[in-house]
């Protein structure tokens, strides 16, 4: 399958359908950041989810040379986004997530000869070739794939390219893998025999990606359900996107729930609409939302009452407590 169906999806169809304005500037892959150890302050890779890069790197270099994993491989990401090219202090870490099995990494090395500094000759030395990082992942990964283990049969997809890899993964319920066999077919990957069959499974692949927790699969179900004029399941999924805290599902929510406008039939919630745009402002200038958000807490401000707006804030604070922290959710595997 070309490669071309990673484009950065920032659930464009959608927001115009729908006359919304907030928009994630790249869509994600769904991952979770709950393997680094709950900290006083967000941990790293909840910044770096948030856009925030200069505040992520200190805070992943710390999580980093603690050993954490994870935060490893996200700092080596966000040197890497940071800087436009792999640097030598990216591949540093890079190598040291990898030399620890950490199979994203690899694959990020074993891309290595794609990146900006083979384009100006300057890549940094590494410990082993790009094909022989991929040697490694698929030496580790291939055993599990074989065992039927969901994520590693994607992970098979993201070594080789190879699409029957990815649909083993989207049968075996991996909802990541599910969302890129929906927007694969969208793009024309497949064959369908019968009227109306491509949409069919589109759709079905959505569904059981969001079922499965997957946000933009959430995001871009919506899309389905508007032309479907189902608005209840509209309100259902919409409500469930934000839940996971994903960005622009929150921002689409509190401005439909604050009749800013009445697009899909929430009853009017003043109250909790400016909470959700509150705990938006924390992003700050992250993803170029700020300004969006500030006319929005304006809008929303001028039908509240003060106490309204002070009992806002605990509704704030309880949703903090119970929900995941904002994210744009950008892709683990990043370009």
């Amino acid at each position: 399958m070309n490669r071309l169906i990673k484009i950065k999806l920032n659930q464009i169809i959608l927001m115009f359908s729908l006359g919304l304005i907030s928009v994630s500037p790249y869509s994600a892959n769904f991952t979770n950041a709950s393997s680094v150890p709950q900290q006083s302050g967000p941990s790293g890779i909840i910044l770096y989810n948030q856009m925030k890069i200069d505040a992520a790197i200190p805070q992943l270099e710390r999580e980093a040379k603690d050993g954490v994993i994870e935060s490893q491989y996200y700092l080596a990401e966000a040197l890497r986004k940071k800087n436009g090219y792999m640097t030598p202090e990216a591949q540093f870490w890079y190598e040291s997530a990898a030399e620890k099995k950490n199979i994203y990494a690899m694959i990020q090395l074993g891309r290595a000869k794609k990146d900006l500094c083979a384009t100006m000759g300057n890549c940094p030395s590494s410990k082993k070739t790009q094909a022989e990082w991929f040697v490694e992942a698929k030496k580790i990964t291939l055993p599990k794939a074989n065992d039927g283990d969901p994520e590693s049969l994607y992970l098979m997809y993201e070594i080789t390219l190879d699409h029957h890899w990815l649909e083993k993964s989207a049968n075996a319920g991996y909802p990541l893998a599910q969302y890129w066999m929906a927007i694969s077919e969208r793009q024309g990957e497949g064959y369908f025999f019968t009227p109306g069959g491509r949409e069919a499974s589109v759709k079905k692949w959505l569904l059981l990606s969001a079922e499965g927790g997957n946000p933009k699969a959430m995001m871009q179900y919506l899309e389905t359900l508007y032309k479907q004029g189902d608005m209840a399941s509209i309100r259902h999924w919409l409500e469930k996107a934000a839940a996971t805290g994903e960005q622009a599902a929150m921002s689409n929510y509190g401005a439909y729930i604050s009749h800013t406008p009445d697009k899909v039939g929430y009853s009017l919630d003043l109250v909790k609409g400016y909470a959700i745009f509150s705990l938006l402002k924390e992003l700050g200038d992250a993803g170029g939302v700020q300004d969006y958000v500030d006319r929005k807490i304006e809008k929303i401000s001028e039908k509240m009452t003060p106490e309204q707006i002070e009992e806002s804030k605990i509704v704030a604070e309880e949703w903090k407590t119970n929900h995941p922290p904002l994210s744009f959710f950008p892709d683990k595997l990043s370009n």
